[in-house]
């Protein structure tokens, strides 16, 4: 039995998750026999099936990122990102950093007199990969839903900088929303941190520190499969088939690894790194936590959130049996794919003081 997969879907999955090393061989992978992944296959929800097997074979012909395939990596694909929306005004802004080089931050759907929501966002890519700019047209869409404006941060990726450089870029692009909340016609009561992946690492490191230096309040945080523990595939090894497709526990020691500057896993991993290791959630924003049940990071998702609960931070948690990393990507039209989205919608919605859809 074989099962044909877009081209185009798969390409938007590997560029948006950091994986656009795939790219090149996606034409003799869009079409493959199923029995070859049957043991990984039978722990897949049905409808995600056709991806799911393609997307392993993929990762499997093509390996772990590394030093010497990080330019390969990297390579942009204009030819797959989302079109933009004539209708939704994209701005570039250059905002400066302290201590390093300013940061480029696409505004989404700004207007001036308007006092709306906004969401600061961070990409995706294992720390090592992905641009800001790939996903506009999606975002353009998301805050045409959402009646909200959109910062997405184009920040600093590992190993040429290491966590403390991103961290930094991604807070500066807050305060500057808070800062010009006026002239992007933001309410900074409704301010929100979102991120997938990686960026959804980055958006929980975002709200921990805008906790602790007290200058910008954030309402909401949305951690779409977020990259919260360096110790996932280090010193935790996930049970088969967690992490079996997509996202593994090799590609995340490589990402961990470039992000912290050392082996991942260790006790002499800083905290102020790696969202799993600070000891203190209490006092964070209300969170919105989504994940596959068979993604790498389920397990170390879903312990964060239950920490947050124990925090006393109100914790919404989806998890997708049998969904991989970055399912609702490249399935974006399967059922489970459109549960998970309606649910990220609905929350943001919810922490913008609307209603459901």
């Amino acid at each position: 039995m074989t099962m044909e997969i877009s081209r185009r879907s798969l390409a938007k999955w590997a560029a948006a998750l950091g994986s656009a090393q795939f790219l090149p061989r996606l034409a003799s992978a869009a079409t493959i026999s199923s029995e070859t992944q049957a043991d990984v296959m039978a722990f897949v929800n049905p409808a995600l099936r056709p991806s799911a097997a393609v997307v392993a074979r993929m990762t499997a012909e093509h390996g772990t990122p590394s030093d010497a395939t990080l330019a390969t990596l990297r390579r942009p694909h204009p030819e797959v990102m989302p079109k933009r929306l004539p209708d939704v005004p994209v701005d570039e802004h250059l905002v400066p950093v302290p201590g390093g080089p300013a940061v480029k931050v696409y505004v989404i759907n700004a207007r001036v007199g308007a006092k709306r929501p906004a969401v600061v966002h961070m990409h995706g890519g294992g720390y090592i990969a992905g641009t800001a700019d790939f996903e506009i047209g999606k975002h353009q869409a998301l805050a045409q839903q959402l009646d909200c404006v959109i910062a997405t941060v184009n920040y600093r990726l590992a190993p040429e900088t290491r966590f403390t450089g991103s961290i930094e870029d991604n807070y500066a692009a807050l305060k500057w929303v808070h800062d010009h909340a006026a002239e992007l016609g933001v309410d900074i009561a409704r301010i929100a941190v979102m991120g997938e992946s990686a960026g959804g690492g980055h958006a929980a490191r975002l709200a921990i520190t805008a906790r602790d230096r007290g200058e910008v309040p954030v309402c909401f945080q949305t951690l779409i499969y977020p990259m919260l523990d360096d110790r996932t595939g280090s010193t935790i090894m996930p049970p088969f088939p967690v992490g079996a497709i997509g996202w593994n526990a090799a590609s995340n020691r490589y990402g961990w690894a470039s992000f912290l500057g050392m082996e991942p896993g260790s006790s002499s991993v800083p905290a102020s790194a790696v969202p799993a290791r600070v000891t203190d959630l209490s006092g964070l924003p209300p969170a919105f936590i989504a994940v596959g049940g068979i993604d790498l990071f389920v397990t170390e998702d879903l312990n964060y959130a239950q920490r947050l609960l124990n925090a006393k931070v109100p914790c919404e948690v989806l998890v997708v049996p049998g969904a991989y990393h970055g399912f609702d990507i490249i399935a974006a039209d399967t059922p489970p794919a459109r549960q998970f989205t309606t649910a990220k919608l609905n929350a943001l919605r919810r922490a913008f003081g609307n209603m459901d859809v």
